[in-house]
């Protein structure tokens, strides 16, 4: 059983309309009137049945129509498609199933292994320890050194060659002691512990990263002059 139809009334006075109605029969005002396919859809539906269960019967029959034709058309081509499927025909070589072809595997062949003598190389002798023995400022001479620390000379000369050999330890070269006081390019009153004898300045900059990657963050490049 559908669900009656709302009940529309007039906007003026309330009084209850019928959808054939154009005039309102209690205030005699103009009712609004339906209009388009789907009111007289649901004016000959009422005329024919007598009932009319709501506008929402239309989408849903289109909907039903719209579903059944997708269907056979869906059918017709799943006929179709078998149909040609039947009538593929596969050809093949009347002679094929005939013919084989044999292969013969080579014989094997017995082969002599040769044994090459071989000459062992003498092993390379290991490389030579790291020289232990402080380095010495040549004499009269002028150039650029690293300067990896400073100590006074007040405490004497053996801090300073403790320090230097520490650094021998850690894999820097030609690391030696300088008594500042004998060098006029340097403050008396220190010994001076240094790392490398170089001839310029660009020379003992590109070599003072060796001093910092053991350490020696505060190191940096100055000129030795007698």
């Amino acid at each position: 059983m559908s669900a009656p139809e709302p009940e529309e009334r007039c906007a003026r006075c309330g009084t209850p309309y019928t959808r054939s109605q154009e005039y309102c029969l209690e205030c005699g005002a103009r009712l609004p009137t339906r209009s388009g396919l789907v009111a007289r859809l649901g004016s000959g539906w009422r005329r024919r049945l007598g009932w009319y269960p709501g506008d929402w019967i239309w989408p849903a029959l289109l909907a039903l129509f719209v579903a059944a034709a997708a269907g056979a058309a869906s059918a017709l081509w799943l006929a179709d498609r078998s149909s040609a499927s039947d009538q593929t025909v596969v050809a093949t070589s009347p002679g094929a199933s005939s013919l084989q072809q044999t292969r013969t595997a080579p014989e094997p062949t017995a082969t002599t292994p040769t044994t090459t003598p071989t000459a062992t190389a003498p092993a390379p002798p290991p490389p030579p320890p790291p020289a232990k023995t402080l380095a010495r400022w040549p004499a009269s001479r002028s150039g650029w050194t690293i300067v990896l620390d400073s100590l006074p000379s007040t405490n004497g000369r053996a801090p300073a060659l403790a320090e230097a050999r520490q650094a021998l330890h850690l894999g820097l070269k030609k690391v030696g002691v300088l008594d500042s006081a004998r060098f006029s390019s340097l403050h008396p009153g220190y010994f001076v512990v240094f790392f490398g004898i170089y001839d310029s300045q660009a020379a003992a900059q590109s070599s003072i990263i060796d001093a910092h990657q053991k350490g020696y963050r505060g190191a940096y490049p100055r000129r030795i002059t007698p």
